[in-house]
């Protein structure tokens, strides 16, 4: 028998390869529900500044918290799904970062406050790294591509709903109830994820564990574009972090309340749904080097038209900013399969989440510096500049890997 069966670990995860589109179905939920706690994080920092009376800093460092603990567990939650099996650990992540928020719901001070919001960062530390292993081995060549988008897209689905329906809910019930009501979703996601992922017979998994251990690795041309790859999610991502933390408060000095925080946020995560679309079809036909030079340029120049214009003038430019702000991702999270061999795949997905997602931690914090110095508007401006050193990056990139340009 060959050696790839001989970890209980392995034949457990070759369990979801047998059925792709059962795979990828409970990959993009696991992505939508944790993507969607992320992100209605935006809904809840504006309530908790008022609650407990804190600083733009101290806003950034909670929204850095969630982020960092996810960002930086990722490495020892795919090292225990090795161990243990990639979908057991997805699902007591999914669980545990619903339990971080019903926690956060009985929060009485900021550091409570604090140590819930790390439950919950390291319970979705598990989705990125293992969702995505297990759509990639379910799915080969071209197929895994557009399953990795589709599984991508499902992401921005979570980012609407969950934020619009923290903010509609937050009108007819207090603040912890309404986290400790959203907190149930995750622990009900965690025992779906066991149900529908269950594994099958050992004969199976072990003639299919064979037959995999037999594919030959794909070769992909050298070259030394993944670091600037990694460079130009990280800087995109802070981008992305640092505009979202502080849109509430920006939309807020405009004259918005909650339900319009929310409807604002759907309108953006609406256009970044559609801009992992519409950005992964440029890219297959500008290439990477225009695609990241209209997306990246798009958002700085989306960022500040923000600034001057009245509330309602911002909810109509707030689908073109999604399309910007999050389009470039669907191209890089693309790229990265051309960029390293299939044996390398999950830990160079690994180093990528773990990277973008350790950039967008940190943007918070340092922006929230900024904006407690210099003012919202003037942050969102310094914002809007740290984003054009993505294009000679980008032009930097398709010069040491041709091969991606098409």
């Amino acid at each position: 028998m060959s050696d790839t069966v001989s970890s209980p670990a392995a034949l457990r995860d070759v369990a979801p390869a047998r059925d792709g589109p059962r795979t990828l179905t409970v990959a993009s939920g696991a992505h939508a529900l944790h993507d969607g706690f992320t992100d209605l994080l935006y809904v809840m920092l504006p309530v908790w500044q008022q609650q407990f009376g804190l600083g733009y800093t101290e806003v950034g460092a909670l929204r850095a918290i969630y982020a960092g603990t996810m960002a930086g567990f990722q490495t020892p939650a795919s090292a225990l799904a090795d161990r243990y099996g990639r979908p057991l650990l997805l699902a007591l992540g999914s669980a545990l970062a619903g339990i971080g928020f019903i926690v956060a719901g009985w929060a009485e001070t900021f550091f409570a406050l604090a140590i819930a919001l790390a439950i919950g960062g390291l319970g979705s530390s598990t989705q990125h790294p293992i969702a995505s292993s297990l759509v990639s081995g379910a799915y080969t060549g071209g197929s895994s591509r557009r399953a990795l988008g589709t599984y991508n897209f499902a992401g921005d689905i979570g980012k609407m709903l969950l934020p619009a329906g923290t903010a509609l809910t937050l009108t007819v019930l207090p603040w912890p109830s309404t986290l400790m009501l959203f907190g149930l979703l995750g622990i009900v996601g965690g025992l779906a994820i066991l149900f529908v992922l269950r594994a099958p017979s050992q004969a199976v998994l072990s003639a299919e564990a064979e037959a995999k251990a037999k594919t030959a690795p794909s070769v992909v041309p050298p070259s030394n574009g993944f670091p600037i790859l990694l460079s130009i999610g990280v800087i995109d991502s802070a981008t992305r972090m640092g505009f979202l933390t502080f849109l509430p408060f920006l939309l807020t000095m405009k004259g918005a309340g909650l339900p319009a925080i929310g409807i604002a946020l759907t309108l953006l995560f609406a256009g970044g749904a559609a801009g992992k679309l519409v950005c992964a079809w440029l890219g297959e036909r500008l290439g990477v080097l225009k695609t990241v030079w209209l997306t990246e340029g798009g958002t700085a120049l989306a960022i500040l038209a923000m600034l001057p214009l009245p509330l309602e003038a911002c909810f109509v430019l707030l689908p073109l900013v999604g399309v910007a702000l999050n389009g470039t991702s669907s191209v890089l999270y693309g790229t990265v399969p051309e960029l390293v061999s299939d044996e390398k795949r999950t830990k160079a997905f690994g180093i990528f989440y773990t990277g973008t997602i350790g950039g967008g931690a940190a943007a918070p914090i340092i922006y929230g510096l900024f904006s407690d110095a210099i003012g919202v508007p003037g942050m969102m401006m310094i914002v809007s500049g740290v984003v054009l050193a993505t294009l000679p990056l980008a032009w930097w990139l398709c010069r040491a890997a041709p091969h991606i340009h098409r």
